[in-house]
């Protein structure tokens, strides 16, 4: 399907406002870095805990946010997960291992503390392991007339925290008369275990644990693949094309890259590992849709003799347009579903995308083609002749006709 044909808009003509537009969100990112010190970086690289927890209902987001905050040093973070899951996660941070493993315990404590009932002395069956439920019921039930050997308990508390933890519970059950049909729970065992227990509201269901040792690995390495991926692409564009194409699309793909964490900055969103993985996914998408103009300007450049090398790119970037709006187009559309509706687990990763295509697409542009022209606009200015150049073009100098043939 051709949406665009025999189009003949002067991209470079407007390229000014573009790159302005560029120079001023650079300068603004990085401003917005150097104040607050760099990037926020997510627990995945400063080190920290990260807790889900399951509610009865809507989490209350606030009231959790500001017991938490009273108790724990440093900043804690409270994110609701989206689509009925009624789900928190919780993130602390931590200078080592002992104050990490601090903040998991003092999390837990005042979580039961404020939607718990701790005074009371009974177990909260939603958070309780195997274990301690099989040593809590042992003698109660043993008074109320269940007689049950050890391992029989052990089964019998294997057999109800397993209905507990099976969706559609997924951790929580709300009565303890559901537990009716569990086998060997009889009328007494449930009698016992309203009379020894609770059912707190919430229900604790993963931990991740990161030291800030991992975290500052993972960070370097992180900026290491960055790093590596730019200067293989480098490399394999100075081979394929002429190395001048090679830093222009470099220079763009950083240019992407320096605008979307600056944009992160301003906004004091967080930089974790899905936000790398897509970093490196727009690495890779702007660098394709760069190459492909590329290429089109240096086959345009083989059969067009008396165009200058402005009217060469120009030309190029009209018979790629249908193809650049069509795939960028239809990638975005998709992003900004992920944004819309991904809910705040995909939230960082779709952001970055949302950014990045907006800001890749219009760089292939605006950034990198005019960074061609203007090196070789500054070599005939200057007169001197390209090493590697072909022959003269009128009206461009001599030395943009040497078109990377390679």
């Amino acid at each position: 399907m051709e949406l665009f044909r025999n189009t003949n808009y002067d991209f470079l003509g407007k390229k000014w406002p573009f790159i302005i537009a560029s120079l001023v969100l650079s300068v603004a990112g990085l401003a917005s870095l150097a104040l607050k010190g760099g990037p926020r970086y997510g627990i995945d690289f400063k080190g920290g805990t990260l807790m889900t927890v399951k509610f009865q209902g809507p989490p209350p987001e606030d009231q959790i946010r500001s017991a938490i905050g009273k108790r724990i040093k440093g900043e804690a973070t409270v994110q609701n997960f989206v689509g009925g899951a009624n789900e928190v996660s919780i993130g602390t941070e931590g200078a080592d291992d002992k104050a990490l493993n601090e903040n998991r315990r003092i999390v837990l404590d005042t979580l039961q503390n404020t939607f718990g009932q701790p005074a009371s002395g009974k177990l909260d069956f939603n958070n309780t392991s195997e274990g301690t439920l099989t040593d809590r019921l042992r003698d109660p039930l043993l008074k109320n007339g269940v007689a049950l050997s050890d391992a029989q308990l052990q089964t019998l508390a294997g057999e109800m925290l397993g209905f507990r933890n099976t969706p559609p519970r997924s951790g929580l059950i709300s009565s303890f008369d559901q537990l009716s049909g569990v086998p060997g729970v009889t009328s007494a065992v449930v009698n016992t275990l309203k009379q020894e227990s609770y059912l707190a509201p919430f229900a604790l269901r993963g931990t991740e644990v990161v030291g800030p040792k991992v975290g500052a690995d993972l960070r370097q390495k992180a900026i290491l693949a960055t790093l590596y991926a730019l200067a293989g692409m480098l490399a394999y564009i100075a081979v394929r094309f002429e190395w001048i194409y090679g830093v222009a699309a470099v220079i763009a793909v950083f240019h992407d890259t320096i605008i979307t964490v600056g944009i992160f900055s301003l906004f004091n969103k967080e930089i974790s590992l899905t936000v790398i993985a897509a970093l490196l996914t727009l690495v890779g998408y702007s660098m394709n849709d760069t190459i492909v103009i590329f290429d089109r300007i240096r086959e345009n450049l083989k059969i067009s003799r008396r165009e200058t090398l402005e009217e060469t790119i120009n030309r190029s970037v009209n018979q790629t347009l249908g193809r650049t709006v069509m795939t960028s187009g239809l990638t975005f559309i998709t992003v900004i579903a992920l944004f819309l509706f991904g809910g705040p687990v995909l939230h960082s990763f779709s952001f970055a995308l949302v950014v990045g295509i907006m800001i890749g697409t219009y760089s292939s542009v605006f950034v990198a083609s005019p960074i061609v022209l203007f090196w070789h606009n500054f070599i005939d200015n200057r007169g001197k002749m390209a090493p590697t150049l072909a022959a003269p073009v009128g009206g461009a100098g001599k030395s943009v006709r040497k078109v990377i043939s390679k």
